[in-house]
């Protein structure tokens, strides 16, 4: 006889991931006294922070706002010791904000779910995990984060590969020693960007495997001094307000001039003033004409190209290391210390796959089209299928068994970026139609699980089982997200944001480029007209 399978757990909810979202989503689901289970794949709570653990891995947003504004005292109780703060300390945070709150006991560690899938008759949402165990909730809160899916290029050889390779993404907890070792980086977005510069420190020669030039700014990290954190947590509230209505989330906004219509010399100086400053405040807290007109965002760019060309001793490196053909901005722009300097050391070469392309990976190393590179250990800063690749691999069906995937075939469909038609009671954290990766991520991330739980209350309230968006409110949405972004110069650019680093994935530009202060004014204005767009059963 075969054994008789339990019966699921019932639940009021199913949280997947335990990095910033999932952790508040856990909060707040304790707060309100709803029954949950959260589960997370990695063996600790930190989601992106968990596995990124690649050497010089950093937030690019500046501690103070890179972070939980929920408990007053929280934000007085931790102190940050850098402008941007480094990944083994913001996981630190969020393991003390685990404890704090008591959130790990509502996790199961080290548990992927397999699967999620939507019953009608019972109108419940049905969860599977790895380990066999099956979840009953009435609501599914994907808190999977929107970079957290690591892309891995299909080269042909890896497999033969004798040294050791390594995803950035995914980086090994015990940290890798590369002192001695021959190292080839694969990538030069944020996470190499990022990473080159230490790891040019450690190896005995660094091979940099560049497939576009990218633009970058000076981050001008530094130590936080006494006096700084004091101000800092003296005017927290008033910073946090800011953030709350600005156009990515910072304590900053666009300039009201436009670069084409100041002084030339003037715009020099601002440039230059804001250079020195460091941080993202140099193109998103600059003119707001930059990412809407070419002739504008070429000035920009063209600074950049000077700074670059500056710094880079040989003409010939600076050359490949110089960006052009797409606008700056529109592809993510990194945050560096020092990157390219580092093209100045004896020890670090590199090699533009546009004139020399990658034809294998071989036993000893990379083999392009003029040579086989001898290497010892392979970093692939390839980045990750981003915003919708994180929820279509969690294997999630709705209404009829259609899968994400399958209903996103020609590019994400939400409504607000929060629910998507045909899945009733799923809420995703800064889904594909949301600001998320446009900015600050804890101040999109806060601002979604409120709105979230608000729904929640009123659908309680009213003793309503079910809620999903209209096709009609869903249809205008995706196509309000196109026109904005038409508006702007970012799809003018191949990058992550468009889908255009994963072959086969549509040509789509997946965030909501409107604004946070205006997305969460529209968010509060569809709740206030009794959640408008969203049908309830």
């Amino acid at each position: 006889m075969s054994a008789v399978r339990p019966a699921p757990q019932e639940v009021d909810a199913v949280v997947i991931g335990a990095g910033f979202a999932g952790l508040y989503t856990v909060y707040r689901l304790k707060q309100m006294g709803l029954t949950h289970r959260a589960f997370e794949r990695g063996g600790g709570v930190g989601g992106t922070w968990y596995w990124n653990r690649y050497p010089g891995a950093s937030s690019d947003s500046e501690s103070w706002v890179y972070s939980f504004t929920f408990s007053r005292e929280l934000e007085q109780e931790w102190t940050w010791s850098r402008r941007f703060p480094e990944q083994p300390e913001i996981l630190s945070y969020l393991e003390h904000v685990a404890e704090r709150f008591d959130l790990k006991p509502s996790f199961a560690f080290n548990t992927r779910v397999t699967g999620a899938a939507y019953d009608e008759a019972t109108a419940r949402w049905h969860v599977e995990t790895e380990h066999g165990e099956q979840i009953s909730a009435r609501f599914l809160i994907t808190a999977v984060g929107c970079l957290s899916a690591a892309q891995v290029p299909k080269i042909p050889g890896l497999g033969q590969f004798k040294g050791a390779w390594y995803h950035t993404g995914e980086w090994p907890h015990e940290g890798v020693d590369f002192t001695g070792k021959r190292v080839g980086v694969i990538g030069t977005g944020s996470s190499g960007i990022q990473s080159i510069p230490v790891i040019a420190k450690q190896a005995s020669h660094l091979t940099v495997f560049q497939r576009t030039p990218n633009f970058s700014v000076p981050a001008r990290n530094r130590a936080l001094s006494r006096e700084e954190v004091e101000t800092l947590k003296r005017n927290i509230r008033e910073i946090r307000e800011t953030c709350r209505w600005s156009s990515i989330g910072q304590p900053y906004d666009w300039k009201d001039a436009e670069a084409l219509k100041v002084d030339q010399a003037a715009l020099r100086r601002q440039f230059e003033a804001d250079w020195e400053k460091g941080g993202f405040e140099w193109m998103f807290g600059s003119f707001r004409d930059l990412l809407v007109d070419p002739q504008a965002n070429a000035l920009a760019a063209d600074f950049v190209r000077e700074k670059i060309q500056a710094v880079v001793k040989d003409p010939e490196v600076a050359r490949k290391l110089t960006p052009s053909g797409y606008p700056i901005g529109t592809k993510r722009l990194p945050l560096d210390a020092g990157y390219f300097e580092t093209f100045n050391r004896d020890n670090v070469s590199l090699v533009d796959l546009r004139e020399t392309p990658i034809e294998e990976i071989v036993a000893t190393g990379i083999r392009t089209r003029e040579r086989v590179h001898e290497l010892d250990a392979i970093v692939f800063a390839t980045g990750f299928d981003a915003l919708t690749g994180p929820l279509t691999r969690v294997g999630i069906r709705g209404r009829g068994g259609e899968t994400l995937a399958a209903k996103w075939t020609a590019g994400p469909q939400t409504y607000l970026g929060v629910c998507t038609r045909g899945f009733p009671n799923l809420f995703m954290v800064t889904g594909p139609g949301s600001p998320s990766v446009l900015g600050n991520m804890p101040t999109s991330i806060e601002q979604h699980v409120d709105w979230i739980f608000d729904c929640i209350t009123h659908m309680r309230e009213l003793g309503q089982s079910t809620i999903e968006p209209t096709a009609e409110a869903e249809a205008a949405w995706v196509a309000h997200v196109k026109e904005l972004a038409d508006a702007t110069l970012f799809p003018h650019t191949d990058s992550w944001y468009m889908g255009a680093n994963i072959p086969g994935k549509p040509r789509v530009f997946m965030p909501y480029i409107g604004g946070f202060g205006t997305y969460r004014q529209l968010c509060a204005e569809v709740a206030e007209k009794g959640y408008e767009g969203f049908s309830f059963a």
